[in-house]
């Protein structure tokens, strides 16, 4: 396939073996079909009703935080993203399943609130969302993170969201609200300001300059924004680093971080063969470093290293991302959460004495 010929709209160009099916359909004799098995079919919307939805994290490399996603999948099609492996537990593929697949969590505010009334509740950030974007195109239908959110500031809960879609800025006027008391972070994740890197890498997102003046936008009302400039990817955007920093410093962020590309599980082949076909000439010097980055392995799991990575390749882009911080963000910081606001019983105020 040619990477004109990519199905249009999608990151990844097929679906690898779910690890946990025992059977599935192959094309065993292509040349004896009517149609491709691969095709550019609509998005499917599929209802669950969990029983819980927020989830602690205590990993070392994030900290003690907790995580919520109201979407299981994401239309974004972001070719290296890493929650593409958990869309198998479902029964799905992670290659184009995970972007056509979207599993609606439609009770999640409800769950939400229960679990904040829940006694032994531990009052630590929470992360808004873990794992798939919850302002993915969906959220403008269901609103389901614009709930959540209500809930968060009726029980005055710090959360943390990040995400790559400009949707974020229909809800400013709860996010305004929450900032007052010093209970909100905004991460806006911008990969690339290349448009047509964008365009290939992860097809359904907002564009760069979109994410930046949402950044404008938000840090004008004195909303702390953080910009992750992630993930990096070695030989197709480290480049970027001083210029996506520059930019959103100009644009008011406070501050900045990265994590590097770690292709886990079905990534791997999924982003080998996304990039054999969208960057030919590129892909075995791209693939080669981020192995450098790892270990000599796509795959790194290895808390302390795997999101930043070791080597000489990891080394150069640390320090390139330390400098451009230091040059166009020095001096600033993201404020810290405040706790003490936090109540229970349906978000009556608790008694002060």
């Amino acid at each position: 396939m040619k990477a004109e010929e990519f199905i249009k709209g999608r990151g990844a160009q097929y679906n690898p073996a779910n690890p946990y099916l025992k059977q599935e359909y192959v094309a065993a004799h292509i040349e004896g079909l009517d149609e491709a098995m691969v095709s550019n079919t609509k998005t499917e919307f599929l209802v669950e009703h969990p029983k819980k939805i927020v989830n602690k994290v205590d990993s070392p490399d994030i900290g003690l935080s907790y995580s919520l996603n109201p979407y299981q999948g994401c239309e974004h099609g972001c070719i290296y993203c890493y929650a593409r492996n958990s869309h198998q537990y479902w029964g799905y593929g992670a290659g184009l399943d995970f972007e056509r697949k979207i599993i609606v969590k439609e009770n999640a505010p409800q769950v939400l609130a229960k679990q904040l009334e829940n006694p032994n509740w531990q009052v630590m950030p929470l992360m808004l969302a873990g794992n798939t974007d919850c302002y993915q195109p969906i959220e403008a239908k269901k609103k389901l993170t614009r709930q959540i959110l209500e809930v968060l500031l009726q029980y005055r809960h710090p959360v943390s969201i990040i995400t790559k879609n400009a949707l974020i800025l229909r809800d400013l006027d709860l996010l305004t609200e929450l900032n007052k008391l010093d209970l909100l972070h905004v991460n806006i994740s911008i990969t690339t300001l290349d448009e047509k890197l964008r365009l290939k890498l992860e097809p359904r997102t907002a564009s760069g300059a979109k994410r930046l003046e949402v950044v404008r936008q938000l840090s004008a009302v004195g909303i702390p924004v953080n910009v992750m400039v992630a993930p990096i990817i070695p030989g197709l955007n480290d480049h970027e680093i001083p210029h996506i920093i520059k930019q959103a410093a100009a644009a008011g962020a406070q501050h900045a971080a990265y994590t590097i590309v770690r292709l886990n599980g079905s990534i791997g082949p999924i982003f080998e063969d996304w990039i054999q076909e969208a960057f030919p000439d590129k892909a075995a010097k791209v693939l080669s470093q981020i192995a450098d980055c790892h270990g000599g392995s796509l795959n790194d799991s290895r808390f302390g290293t795997r999101m930043r990575g070791e080597g000489k390749f990891a080394e150069a882009i640390s320090k390139l991302f330390k400098m451009s911080r230091q040059k166009y963000m020095a001096g600033r910081s993201i404020k810290p959460f405040n706790y003490s606001y936090f109540c229970t019983r349906a978000g009556k105020q608790m008694e002060l004495f």
